[in-house]
Formats: structure tokens, C-alpha cells, sequence
């Protein structure tokens, strides 16, 4: 069966004041995969993420999209959405208006927009809140808002930073459970960038691990694991995976 690329990444170049942060990145992202970015902090993922979305301009290389050159496009020509990890809402709109609000904003009629942001709540699960304000809600419904809002627009592919990072253990399972349905739910591209090694292993139908601007290995979390490429890939994903399971076993027994 033959694979379609969603997204084409090459050679992608950045750096700061002679400081390199992303060297020669390249990847592929097939249609409807779940797509993570992981790596330790100052990797360069949120970099490459921006770069991405349109918010950042490359030193070098190309992006092609549904095989179109899309690397200096504007962001809202893009195709993307992006959910970040403050939510990013409008806190004097209701979570129906924050999300109807971007629907409109896009050109969509009001009718339109009335129906699609309220199917969108009712796929996060959202769809008895439409009234609250985003201060009278959770840091994990906040979330689902941003979801809901990225999911309406009807993105190519959604991208997202670290957007778990702020939230507590037990919400963070809520809605990893809640973006892997919904990515299944709706064949959505998603691309998500994180640190933790447990999420991006959870969540992704494969994994590109990031490491000072340079790309270590792409592979299934399974390939990953059986076969890392590097120490570093040794070290950062499988020692601190099995880290983690050890210390589980030894608070169960």
C-alpha cells in the first residue's frame, strides 16, 4: 500500500546569532499519523514547530505540504493549526464564542460556525459548558477549548506544543486518551512536540527524536525501543522509560 506524505520537511536550517539551533532537519509526516517531535529543552522542537506553522522563517531549507512548497507562506495560508501550551483563549468570550469567534474570524458564516463549534465541544467533551467563562473552568478543560478551537477550523494538520506540560498527572491521562479518539475519530494529522518520553511513546504512531538541532532517529516507538540508534537515544528514551517502569513496579509491590 503506498504511504501519502502529509508534510515534507528538508534540510531545515536555524540559528541565532551564529548559534546553530536546528541543522539540516528532515522528515516526513504521513496523512493521519500522529506525529511527535521529542526532545530535551533547548533541542530546538519549538523552534521547528514554528518554523513550521509559518511563525519563524528557516536559514535554509524547505517545507512542502500535500506536495506544494509551502516555506514562505504566511501562516494563515498554511493549512495548520496549533494548540500551545497557555491555551491561549479569549478570557471575556465564553468557550462558545472562543470557539465560534476563530470560525468567524476565518470568514465562515454565523450559522456555520454555530454548528461546527458546537459539534466540535461535543467531541472534547465540552458540550455542557458552551456558556462558561474560561476562568470558571479547569487548566484541563481550558485545553480542550484550544482543541476544540484548532479542530474547527479543519486544519490539514494540527500541531501541537508541549500542551500537557501545565496540567496534573491525572488530566494529563484525560486528554492524551481524548486526542489519540479523536485523531482516530476524525483521521487528523497531528504533529506534537514534547519532552516526556512517556507521552510521545503513548500517544504517536512514530517518533522523531530531537537532539541539540539534530535529528537522531525516526522510527515506531517499538523500533525506538528495540533498536536505538545512538547513546543519547539509549539514554534519554530507553534508560529513562525503563526508569520509570522500575520505579512503578517497586510502588506496586
Amino acid at each position: 500500500m503506498d504511504v501519502q506524505l502529509k508534510l515534507e520537511v528538508r534540510e531545515i536550517s536555524k540559528a541565532y546569532d551564529k548559534n546553530s539551533v536546528l541543522r539540516q532537519v528532515s522528515f516526513d509526516v504521513r496523512d493521519g499519523e500522529f506525529f511527535s517531535i521529542l526532545g530535551s529543552s533547548g533541542c530546538g522542537k519549538t523552534t521547528l514547530l514554528q518554523i513550521l506553522i509559518g511563525l519563524l522563517d528557516a536559514d535554509d531549507g524547505k517545507i512542502f505540504k500535500d506536495g506544494t512548497d509551502i516555506t514562505a507562506l504566511e501562516p494563515a495560508r498554511r493549512g495548520m493549526g496549533i494548540v500551545f501550551q497557555n491555551y491561549a483563549l479569549f478570557d471575556n468570550m465564553t468557550v462558545f464564542r472562543n470557539v465560534s469567534y476563530a470560525l468567524k474570524f476565518h470568514g465562515v458564516d454565523e450559522s456555520t460556525a454555530q454548528k461546527k463549534s458546537a459539534q466540535m465541544l461535543d467531541i472534547v467533551g465540552l458540550k455542557n459548558f458552551s456558556s462558561k467563562m474560561p476562568a470558571e473552568l479547569s487548566g484541563g478543560q481550558q485545553q480542550r477549548v484550544a482543541i476544540a478551537r484548532a479542530l474547527a477550523l479543519e486544519p490539514d494538520i494540527i500541531l501541537f506544543d508541549e500542551p500537557l506540560s501545565a496540567l496534573d498527572a491525572s488530566t494529563r491521562l484525560d486528554i492524551r486518551r481524548e486526542l489519540k479518539n479523536i485523531q482516530r475519530t476524525l483521521g487528523t494529522t497531528m504533529i506534537y512536540v514534547t519532552h516526556d518520553q512517556e507521552e510521545a511513546f503513548a500517544l504517536s504512531d512514530r517518533v522523531m527524536i530531537l537532539n541539540r538541532g539534530v535529528v537522531s532517529q525516526i522510527g515506531t516507538p517499538e523500533e525506538i525501543i528495540s533498536s536505538p540508534a545512538n547513546d543519547y537515544v539509549k539514554t534519554f528514551v530507553v534508560d529513562n522509560l525503563q526508569t520509570k517502569i522500575d520505579s512503578l513496579r517497586r510502588f506496586l509491590t
